[in-house]
């Protein structure tokens, strides 16, 4: 309510009775009402003029409302007493009210019920944002339900609701004694052109997940289930939301929203400034551009960012800004602009009650200025066109200025080729050639004349960005993959003109990790990563990946969660491959990410297989599928290279039988199970490949049972298995099972590493192994931080080794003295080792120095060697050094520190024997 104290009750009402003729016939008819308001009572008036609904014939009860409602508002309104969004939200609520009054009506009069079950009523346009005006019509998309729909026995459900709907419209919009509640138009619904008034909800859902228009998808952002019924309206709007909100950031939503206006600024016959005739809603810089701004930001960005999902144009400029998509200032000039247009709005529909934007001439003008408290209608176009400027010339940042724009002339191929040389690239003229025919029409990317000058604006620098990288070729290449299979980059094209950093960052990608290169040219929609700032965060818990994964899933079904799963994982892999080549976040922090992501992946696959399986095959009883990630998966730090070691088991009888329509005995039914799960993880879909499972350390490896029982996995590492395979044990972690299924595998692991070993024998075993895996697996170059002696792989040779010798350095049991010890992440186990007084406590740091390199280097030097200028650079920053000369030489002195506790634990001198048998 606003506030009665400054608000000038009489002012309002001497403008409304002198200004506006449908005021003063409303004051005039409602004598009550008009004197509630002269005492400055806008609670009571208001509350006067919602009692007029309670009138039992509802044809007169609307129309009495909404007369009353229309009257009591304008003046508080004029007044001051109630603030904008108090109004529109009262003829939000009225409009509400009355649509469903007019269902429940119209099935009343044919079935006797008071019930609208199985009828819908979605609000769109101003509506289904809380924001109608004076005179506006209501947009309403009216669905029903044949299962559900209240009819008689003789009706076919389909006429029934067609019947109904006809009633509506005449309950809401016909002109009588009283005049009308709302007009109403239905041409908002699916192929409205073909459809009936009434939509059948499946045809709906069809329409929406496959054949809406653009316009549509703007449309639904501000979509609400209004009346009838609202639980029914909530899940149909819940199951198109992938329709509006998509996944990926949908920078053609400027392209389309930038053409509609440029058809409705050619189409407007009024004036483009304000003066007589200039329409605030559809004019330069008015109502709708505003709106248009708030919409076409909320569906690029909405997909991701679940904080822009408002229906209210202020909400939507309010949660832009606090997220950071647009200035706070941008939001500032858009809103209050547009809550001055919209009262303006109202001014003009005030006077006769019309639906009318469009500012009138001589003394109508000025009329309509005095209504609004101005002098006259100079003062109003004076206002209006300060106004206009501020906002339409926001909007055209958008957009573009179709008629300021300078269009970008082509560099003619000489040109292009003199240009090409010295920017340093190799053959010129064959490449000049080469660039030329991209914007031949041939590429659907280049192809519009809006595209090819896109594109022309931004080559010079693109070109000279990647004539700067290390690899201008694989640079051209994969740009030139990316430009035939995109059919569109014409806002790629202009944001990357806008922001030159992310022309480096484009590059980067590019070039600097050929894994990252590679995926961009499959995937062009990963170019989004790019661009989306909150992609480049670190992703959250598992949980939380988990449902992203849940929520980009097309379909409620098993084939379109796989997709989903790669499409997310996909996404969240290419967006720390960015992080890790720009230096923005540790790359231990981005082996835990990665980790993550396939745990995520890894449970939510294995979760639907499961019920996949059962629905074909039935489930077990006491009996469950258990996963146990190994090696890099069990340690919970991934590299973008790394595959799954996964182990399948399983609880209970191996003799048991399932009790599906299809049953199998246990044995074949949890190895078949395996055997999805693992093809649910790695066969491509049509969204690509996940991850590549090796299941080889399950026990006898590949001549053993893709899964076997819990029980006889004890039995196996307890009798039969080698000393690698207890070593692989360190690092195991239960991944997927129910926590009394998860500890019960849990104690047979912690039985086998902790059985007693014979010292020497275990020594002997763990130097024959690594000096055998030195011999077949010397280290590739120079920055191999895994292979070279004195690396990686020593490190976890010597933590498992004391891990299954198992004594602190006081000859108590390590998993008393220090329980952290065995934990399957190699750096809590370090710090627990350091803390048995096994190993010296600076051991952690050339641990940590050549994991950053292990992780960084699996994308900028794949094979070990010596990457190019930049991507040496880039991953001497990744671990923390000021340049690859200094990177190197901390790489040496870690190993040299590691090599000598190898020798002060195990004996050999390891450094001194790689230099005597070098590869």
């Amino acid at each position: 309510m606003g506030d009665n104290r400054q608000a000038d009750w009489g002012s309002a009402l001497h403008r409304a009775r002198n200004h506006a003729p449908f005021l003063a016939r409303a004051l005039d008819r409602q004598p009550e009402l008009a004197a509630l308001l002269a005492a400055g009572d806008g609670a009571a008036a208001l509350a006067w003029a919602k009692a007029q609904g309670k009138e039992p014939d509802a044809e007169v009860a609307l129309r009495r409302e909404r007369l009353a409602l229309a009257a009591a508002l304008a003046v508080g309104d004029l007044a001051g007493a109630f603030p904008l969004p108090q109004v529109v939200g009262e003829l939000t609520g009225f409009a509400d009210r009355a649509l469903d009054r007019a269902i429940r009506t119209a099935i009343a009069e044919r079935t006797g019920e008071d019930s609208a079950d199985g009828f819908i009523a979605l609000a769109l346009g101003k509506q289904g944002a809380g924001e109608l005006n004076y005179s506006s019509d209501i947009d309403p998309i009216l669905l029903f339900d044949r299962e559900h729909l209240p009819r008689r026995a003789s009706d076919d459900p389909g006429e029934a609701a067609q019947r109904y709907a006809r009633r509506i419209v005449a309950l809401l919009a016909g002109n009588t004694a009283d005049g009308y509640a709302l007009r109403v138009d239905l041409r908002l619904r699916p192929a409205s052109e073909v459809s009936p008034l009434c939509v059948p909800v499946g045809a709906a859902l069809t329409h929406y997940q496959g054949a809406a228009l653009a316009w549509e998808r703007a449309a639904f952002t501000r979509a609400r289930a209004a009346a009838g019924d609202i639980a029914a309206g909530e899940d149909f709007l819940a199951a198109i939301r992938p329709f509006v909100w998509r996944g990926q950031l949908d920078f053609g939503a400027i392209e389309e929203i930038s053409a509609l206006t440029h058809r409705i600024r050619d189409s407007h016959e009024g004036p483009p400034a304000p003066g007589p005739g200039f329409d605030v809603k559809r004019g330069r810089g008015g109502i709708r551009e505003i709106e248009f701004y708030a919409q076409t930001h909320q569906l690029i960005h909405g997909g991701r960012d679940a904080s822009l999902r408002v229906r209210g144009t202020r909400a939507a400029l309010d949660a832009l800004a606090q997220a950071g998509w647009i200035t706070a200032d941008n939001a500032a000039v858009l809103g209050e602009g547009y809550d001055r247009l919209r009262q303006i709005e109202h001014r003009l529909q005030m006077v006769h009650d019309r639906q009318t934007h469009a500012l009138p001439e001589g003394a109508a003008l000025d009329n309509v200025a005095q209504l609004d408290g101005l002098a006259d209608g100079a003062a109003l176009v004076a206002e209006l066109t300060a106004l206009t400027e501020r906002t339409g010339s926001i909007y055209e940042e958008l957009i573009g200025r179709r008629d300021t724009a300078p269009a970008p002339v082509a560099m003619p191929v000489s040109a292009l080729t003199h240009q090409l040389a010295e920017w340093g690239f190799a053959e010129p003229d064959t490449l000049a050639e080469r660039i030329e025919s991209w914007r031949d029409g041939r590429h659907a990317a280049i192809r519009s004349p809006q595209a090819v000058a896109a594109w022309d604006r931004l080559a010079p620098a693109l070109l000279e960005a990647m004539a700067a990288s290390d690899d201008p070729t694989r640079a051209i290449t994969r740009w030139e993959r990316i430009i035939e299979s995109v059919p569109s980059l014409i806002t790629t094209f202009r944001l990357l003109d806008a922001r030159p950093d992310l022309i480096a960052r484009l590059v980067a990608a590019l070039t600097l990790a050929p894994a990252l290169s590679d995926e961009l040219a499959r995937k062009p929609e990963l170019l989004d990563t790019l661009i989306d700032r909150d992609a480049l965060d670190l992703p959250g818990a598992t949980p939380a990946i988990m449902a992203r994964m849940r929520g980009a899933a097309a379909r409620d079904d098993y084939e379109a969660l796989l997709d989903a799963i790669r499409i997310i994982t996909g996404e969240i892999r290419f967006a720390l491959g960015i992080q890790l080549i720009e230096g923005l976040a540790d790359p231990l922090d981005i082996a835990r990410a990665l980790s993550r992501t396939a745990e995520a992946a890894l449970q939510l696959a294995a979760e639907a297989t499961v019920a996949e399986f059962a629905a074909k095959h039935g489930r077990i009883a006491d009996s469950e599928l258990l996963i146990l990630g190994l090696g890099r998966l069990g340690g919970g730090a991934l590299t973008h290279a790394s595959d799954l070691d996964i182990v399948y088991l399983f609880t209970g009888d191996f003799a048991a039988q399932s009790d599906g329509d299809r049953p199998l005995g246990a044995t074949i039914y949890y190895n078949r199970l395996a055997s999805r799960v693992s093809a649910a993880l790695s066969v491509p879909t049509a969204q690509g490949a996940l991850y590549e499972v090796d299941t080889r350390l399950r026990p006898q490896g590949n001549q053993g049972p893709m899964a076997v029982s819990c029980e006889a996995f004890g039995k196996y590492q307890r009798e039969a298995a080698w000393t690698w395979e207890h070593m692989a044990l360190a690092r195991a972690r239960v991944l997927y099972g129910s926590p009394d299924a998860r500890a019960g595998l849990e104690a047979v692991l912690a039985e086998v590493l902790h059985a007693p070993r014979d010292r020497d024998s275990l020594r002997d075993a763990v130097l024959g192994m690594r000096g055998e895996m030195a011999k077949h697996k010397p280290a590739t170059g120079p920055v191999d931080a895994k292979l070279a002696r004195g690396g990686l792989v020593d490190i976890e040779f010597l933590v498992h080794y004391l891990q299954l010798r198992g004594e602190a350095a006081d000859g108590t049991s390590l998993a008393e003295a220090a329980p952290h010890a065995l934990d399957p992440d190699l750096a809590i186990a370090l710090a627990g080792l350091a803390e048995a007084g096994l190993i010296p406590a600076d051991l952690a740091a050339p641990h940590a120095l050549m994991s950053r390199m292990l992780v960084a280097g699996r994308l900028l030097a794949p094979d070990g060697r010596e990457p190019p200028p930049s991507g040496a650079r880039a991953l001497a920053r990744a671990c923390g050094c000021d340049s690859y000369d200094a990177l190197l030489e901390a790489f040496t002195a870690a190993r040299l520190r590691v090599a000598a506790v190898w020798k002060q634990i195990l004996g050999p001198d390891i450094l001194a024997i790689e230099q005597e048998n070098p590869a």
